[in-house]
């Protein structure tokens, strides 16, 4: 038996076209109907699928083109938090932990957990690198 479900219920479906039709034409023609719906319910997920997308992509260029820092500063900020944490983590304190122990005040600096923080930074990064690549060859 199938793993998906609605491959899963098309042979239940045609299991049950067998023992209704035993004429193997009407039986053949229901199972192309059966077919031709789960096709067309498929094919309305998906353009319900782009049209959400469209209405999100639409909300994003709206946000983006915004001068109210409270509409345009929360991708900004996101990114400027987890550069500096990033920043802190690697460059910051271990600079500043050395530089203390060496003037004789050993000092332990809180440690930043980043492990939920690099993934949104390099997510921000990941998406920044591709627009840069868009501007390279010259795509708006």
């Amino acid at each position: 038996m199938a793993l998906d479900p609605v491959t899963a219920m098309l042979d239940i479906g045609g299991k049950v076209i067998d023992r209704l039709f035993p004429d193997p034409s009407q039986a053949a023609t229901a199972k192309l109907e059966l077919i031709r719906l789960q096709q067309t319910g498929e094919l309305a997920q998906l353009s319900a699928d782009l049209d959400m997308a469209k209405g999100q992509l639409a909300i994003n260029q709206a946000e983006a083109s915004s001068t109210s820092l409270f509409v345009a500063g929360p991708r900004p900020f996101i990114m400027w938090v987890c550069g500096f944490a990033f920043a802190y983590k690697f460059i910051l304190a271990p600079a500043a932990a050395f530089a203390l122990t060496a003037a004789g005040h050993p000092i332990a600096l809180p440690v930043l957990d980043f492990t939920e923080m690099s993934t949104v930074l390099l997510g921000l990064l990941g998406l920044g690198g591709l627009r840069t690549v868009e501007k390279i060859k010259g795509v708006a």
